[in-house]
């Protein structure tokens, strides 16, 4: 059966297997959706349940909202999505569901608004190509003709200048690398639509539903704590301290050899002169 969570998405970063391979992943985090309305076929034709994520205060709320979430004794909520196809037995109202339904190496669709853009032309909207941009061309980055005579109008769906993003963009089979039930993270590989902290739905994928990998073996390294810290320190000391000394002794040998040399020189000095007389 179909299954799915509400979440926010942090941003993107990296990690690594033990075999050394890189994976991209989109860091999600699901607090705790609780299920504010049960739909079955019985009471309104079709099986869902019905998610709520992200508290509101009261006073945002509407008093038919505010009744709502009272049904399931929560607190109103900002977000409110349905999966459909869920069996509706399984839970209960007001029940609460977390990144636990979910395990690493299922397949999954990430549904998300997308990133606005404004008002676009057609290069960048439609990817279309610009004219000539020298001797004497008036066609640069316009869209051209719209249509032929006969009809006198535009056809529906003409790819023409507008806006541009803000749309209900779905991504699918995107795998799940890693479930962090403690800090409420989902890792999953890839890029997922919108923007920072904006609200995602990760649901069962549809075209592969029942496809499920071995989930690759992360490789993680520990932060180093003050007592290793300490030890590393106190180990390194001594060696220090005989480079130091062995740094000081060499210039005394030096000066020693030097005073030898010239007392050598001095006594020459004295026999020539003794010779001389």
């Amino acid at each position: 059966m179909k299954k799915g969570i509400l979440g926010k998405k942090l941003g993107m970063t990296q990690v690594f297997t033990k075999q050394g391979k890189m994976i991209p992943v989109t860091v999600v985090s699901v607090e705790p959706n609780v299920i504010t309305q049960i739909k079955t076929t019985e009471t309104d034709g079709y099986d869902a349940i019905q998610l709520g994520f992200s508290d509101k205060r009261e006073k945002l709320a509407s008093k038919a909202a505010i009744g709502h979430t009272n049904k399931a004794k929560t607190k109103p909520k900002r977000f409110l999505r349905e999966i459909k196809g869920a069996d509706a037995k399984q839970y209960q109202l007001g029940q609460t569901i977390d990144a636990s339904i979910f395990e690493p190496g299922e397949t999954v669709d990430v549904v998300g608004i997308s990133k606005g853009k404004g008002f676009q032309g057609v290069i960048k909207r439609h990817n279309f190509s610009r004219g000539p941009m020298s001797h004497g061309s008036h066609f640069h980055r316009r869209p051209g003709s719209l249509g032929s005579m006969r009809p006198k109008r535009v056809f529906k769906g003409k790819k023409m200048p507008g806006h541009m993003g803000a749309e209900q963009v779905t991504i699918q089979n995107l795998e799940i690398v890693m479930v962090d039930l403690e800090n409420n993270v989902i890792l999953v590989s890839g890029n997922v639509p919108g923007p920072k902290k904006s609200m995602v739905l990760i649901q069962t994928a549809v075209k592969q539903s029942d496809k499920k990998t071995e989930a690759p073996e992360l490789n993680f390294y520990e932060p180093i704590t003050e007592q290793e810290v300490s030890q590393t320190e106190e180990v390194e000391q001594p060696e220090e301290n005989s480079e130091a000394t062995e740094e000081v002794e060499q210039p005394e040998e030096n000066n020693e050899a030097a005073e030898e040399t010239t007392e050598e020189e001095t006594d020459k000095k004295v026999e020539q002169e003794e010779k001389n007389e």
